[in-house]
Parts: C-alpha cells; structure tokens; sequence
C-alpha cells in the first residue's frame, strides 16, 4: 500500500508518494479535471491519498476517491509539522503531509454530502451579500449624520414614507449622489438575497431536521439552516459535549502539575458563523417564556448578561443535538408558531402568491389558541424554575450552621425532598 499527499493549490498539485520506507517527489500535475482523471487511473485500490483542505480538495477527492482505498482530506492548521515548520516550500508540505499519513498521524476533516455544500454554498453568499447591504444603509446614514438631518421620522428610512422623506431633503449634488446610489444598491441586493432565501426555502421544506429544529420558539429558516450546514451528520457526536466542542462554545481549561484547573472563556475553535447564528437565536428566544428564558436569567443574575447569552447558547446547540439524535420536535413548542414559519417558507417557494394565485390552505388559529400556548409556556417555565431551586444542595444541619438557619433547613417537605432526587435536564 502506498501513501500520497497532494499539495493543492489553483494551478497545479505537489504530489508526495511513500512506498515502504522510500519517500519520494511525483512532480506537479495541473489541477485540471483531465490532469487529475488520468493521475487518478494510475493509482492502486489499495492506495491512500491526502489532501490539503482548501477551495478544489472535496472535487479533486470526488474524483480521486473512486479509484483508491481511502482518501484524506487534512486540516493543516491542526498539523503542526506543517504549520510551524521552519523550511516551508510545496514539495517540504506534500513529503511532510505524506510521512503523517503513512505513520496514522494525520487529522482528517469531515467531508460533507453534495446537499450540504450546497446549504453551506447558499447561506455563505447570503451573509455576504447582508454584510454588503448593511454597508450601505450604514453609507446612507452617514450622509444623515454629516448633514445634521437627526433621525428619520419614520421607522424604516427604506421604506415607502422613508424614501420619500429622503427625497425631500436638501443636500448637496455629491451626498444626493450617495444616497441615491445606497438605495440602488439595497433594491438590488434585496432581490437577490430573496431569491437566495428562496432557495433556501424550498431545502428547508425538504429537510426534516431544518423543519426539526424550526419547532423551538425563536429559531427561524437561517439558524437553523446554518446550523445543519456546519454540523452536517449528526450521529458524528455520540454525545453533546462534543457538539459543544466542535462549535467552540467549550471553556478554555488551563491545568499543569498539581494546581488546580482553571477555567476561562470559550475556546471558539469551531464555526464562527455557527457561534454568531446561536446568539443571536438567543437573543430571541430568551424574549419568550420558556425555560430557555428561565436558564438565561439564572445566570445573569450570578454573572451578567453576556455570559448568560453565550451560556443560552451552547444550552441551544444542546437542545438542537437532543432534537436531531431523538428524531423528535421540541416538547415545550409554540405549534401555531410553527405552523406560521412553515407555512412562510411555502408562500416563499411559491411564486404566484404574491399575484393572489395561491388557493393552498391557509393557517387557522385564534387569539385564545395563541393565549393557550403562551400559558403552557409560562407554566413550564415556573415548573424548571421550581426545579432548579429545589435541585440546589441542601445547607448543613448542626453547630457548624450559622443562627437562625439550622431550623429553616428542618422544614423541607415531603414533596419538595422527593423533587430534590431528580437532577434537571441538560437539554433544558
């Protein structure tokens, strides 16, 4: 069996080639379909092949894989030999990579299904494109400021009544230049992020995990569809703490010798925009009554609310891995909710609605539905505070407890004794 690594770049690939004990150069070849299909043909089934995890690693081992035994798509970040090496050229890289993947040490990266990449395609241009509008409504408002125009009168300067506030100012030849073109170029880029939402609907709608994870109050088409496109399979974390781990939402832990381990803030060593999208559907869902609502303000109280945010969210990413490995929908839900988001994804599929073509069925709730909802909500949310206060350790009976307090530690009831000896919920 022969190990070979590939440096890959845009032009050609550093190829690396072990066999036995012997390490060797094999050259460059174009990184071209027909270059990598006839390097591809020369190699054995039992052959093992490295990649460097960069823009055309998953089409060139789509079309190497095929022809061999396995095939390595690395993470170089996590290889320091490669990382933090002294004499670093293509050809040290490829022989460094293959001598890892010939000794077992080199760390592979998951390899998602083309449906992901294309979800992770998709929500990567649609942030871009947010982040290019966002600039400029930013360009416009900076006009505003400089001019002394003090805040629109209307609640959406770019919408109808703001536009034609706009249009009524005085300003010079230049700044009505710039405003004008920032609102040519938020028209445009609002049709393109709908169209790209579009898209992005129709695979939620034929996602059951997407529509899975919609089902928690506060959680809308983009969290959750971003959070499938980065965790991608998730029966790859037998268990929660190594979701919480690969999205970086884990304390940094510091411990030598025989000192104690200390503990400091997130590592964030996973997707950022995984970590971003979770606080922000905390910042949601912690608006609603819910014991997610409960949770956050526990730990305000004892540490402030940016911990607590941070702390919502990686209990979020827990909820979400019970939901998608339990194959069940969220148990304190809002259903009408539910219904309202699914059934904006279909008007958003759906292109003759706006023209009032659409004749599909309708969402039928009532005022006294939605009340009902909200006030299991807001029981449950007093049934985990209930618990969480009674789950806390009991205080010390005897001389060493302080006056006053010994005989209030006496008067614990039956019932709240028999609540103590069930811990809470993770997922809660």
């Amino acid at each position: 069996m022969r190990s070979i690594a590939l440096d890959v770049h845009r032009a050609f690939c550093e190829v690396a080639i072990k066999e036995g004990t012997k390490l060797r150069s094999g050259g460059r070849i174009k990184t071209s379909v027909a270059e990598l299909e006839l390097f591809a043909q020369s190699l054995g089934a039992n052959d093992q092949v490295a990649l460097e995890a960069s823009g055309p690693a998953l089409a060139i081992k789509r079309i190497i894989e095929p022809h061999v035994g396995r095939v390595v798509v690395a993470n170089t970040r996590r290889v320091r030999a490669i990382a933090e090496a002294k004499v670093k050229t293509d050809k040290v890289d490829a022989q460094t990579l293959c001598e890892l993947l010939a000794a077992g040490f080199l760390p592979g990266v998951f390899s998602p299904d083309e449906w992901t990449r294309s979800l992770r395609r998709r929500l990567q241009r649609r942030s871009k494109l947010v982040r290019t509008r966002t600039r400029a409504k930013n360009e416009l408002h900076a006009v505003l400021a400089r001019n002394l125009k003090g805040r629109p009168p209307v609640t959406d300067v770019f919408g109808k009544a703001g536009r034609e506030w706009l249009r009524g100012l005085e300003l010079a030849p230049d700044e009505r230049e710039t405003v004008d073109g920032a609102l040519r170029q938020v028209d445009f880029l609002d049709e393109e992020v709908a169209l790209i939402e579009r898209e992005l609907a129709a695979q939620a709608l034929a996602s059951e995990e997407i529509r899975r994870l919609m089902t928690v109050p506060g959680v809308s088409l983009i969290s959750a569809a971003t959070f499938v496109a980065v965790v991608g399979d998730i029966t790859r974390f037998p268990i929660q703490k190594k979701l919480v781990s690969y999205l970086g939402l884990d304390p940094k832990v510091r411990q030598s010798g025989e000192t104690p381990a200390r503990h400091g803030r997130i590592s964030k060593q996973g997707s950022p925009e995984a970590r971003h999208m979770l606080c922000e559907a905390a910042w949601i869902v912690v608006r609603s009554p819910g014991q997610l609502r409960a949770f956050y303000e526990r730990v305000r109280a004892r540490r402030g609310g940016q911990i607590a945010l941070v702390a919502t969210a990686r209990k979020l990413s827990v909820v979400f891995w019970h939901l998608l490995t339990r194959e069940e929908d969220y148990a304190f839900g809002r259903p009408t909710l539910t219904r309202r988001k699914l059934r904006a994804l279909e008007l958003k599929v759906d292109k003759g609605w706006r023209q009032g073509k659409y004749s599909g069925p309708r969402v039928h709730e009532t005022r006294k539905d939605r009340e009902r909802e909200r006030e299991f909500a807001e029981q449950a949310e007093i049934a985990y505070r209930r618990l969480v206060a009674d789950w806390q350790p009991k205080k010390r009976k005897g001389a060493g407890v302080p006056v006053g307090r010994a005989s209030s530690s006496h008067l614990l009831s039956e019932e709240t004794a028999a609540r103590q000896d069930t811990a809470p919920d993770p997922a809660l």
